[in-house]
């Protein structure tokens, strides 16, 4: 049995619970993670099927076009504006949360760090991690 990862938006209003075992997590300094974050980048949990996932509440959404020309979703809450997941039609089939949406965010463990070209001096990821320029393959 996995560990179940459980987490949600800051009000509540948006909650998760997720069987699975991620699949890749990340520290990703991409321009969009850094605005969305409002710091030098985002961190991540990506899991393999959605089929893995119970989800509850209404999440607002809005699209954008990454580095790669797919489109990824950001889903986030209207009440307190907490980024919660992302989708993306390019690979529908995983649902990405973000770390500090977990209930226990030290269940987070990251692996890589993703477009490492876009970060800057003064965000300190894990020097240990292994550094992408940008996605590496999945």
């Amino acid at each position: 049995m996995s560990e179940l990862y459980t987490g949600g938006c800051a009000c509540g209003a948006i909650r998760y619970e997720i069987s699975a075992e991620p699949i890749f997590m990340n520290d990703c300094q991409c321009r969009d993670c850094q605005r969305k974050s409002g710091t030098g980048h985002g961190s991540y949990l990506t899991f393999p099927g959605k089929e893995d996932v119970k989800l509850e509440g209404d999440a607002k959404h809005w699209d954008i076009v990454g580095d790669s020309g797919n489109v990824k979703t950001h889903s986030f809450c209207p009440a307190c504006g907490s980024p919660v997941y992302l989708t993306f039609a390019a690979m529908p089939d995983l649902f990405t949360v973000h770390a500090a949406s977990l209930d226990d965010p030290s269940q987070y463990k990251p692996q890589v760090v993703t477009y490492g070209v876009r970060g800057y001096a003064w965000d300190h990821v894990d020097p240990t991690l292994p550094k992408f320029e940008k996605m590496p393959p999945m």
